[in-house]
């Protein structure tokens, strides 16, 4: 069965590596990733894809750093695509806290 979904509904990223969103008992394929910078000043946005049991770090990095221009709307084409195993998970950091609107949209796949 594929549900389509909101896998991640808008929300402020956090400025600490933060899981967004963990495939649970499921596959998932992400259709669509944006990052909208609400402040007047560029800020940076990481994003990784982490296996089941593993942790955010260098080697599960897909968007390192991207400067977000101020009141950009980024769509993410490093995330568009992938996919995670059941299990695995989304991870986030900002630059700044609360200037960074996220939103991801999804195929759960069981």
């Amino acid at each position: 069965m594929i549900t389509v979904k909101n896998i991640i509904p808008r929300k402020q990223a956090e400025n600490a590596q933060t899981t967004q969103y963990t495939a649970t008992n499921c596959k998932t394929v992400i259709d669509k990733f944006t990052v909208t910078n609400t402040t007047g000043a560029p800020v940076t946005f990481s994003a990784n894809l982490v296996a089941s049991g593993g942790a955010a770090a260098a080697s599960n990095c897909v968007l390192s750093a991207k400067s977000i221009a101020a009141g950009e709307t980024y769509n993410c084409p490093e995330l568009v695509g992938q996919s995670l195993e059941a299990g695995g998970f989304i991870s986030t950091l900002a630059g700044t806290a609360t200037a960074l609107t996220i939103s991801a949209t999804g195929r759960e796949i069981t």
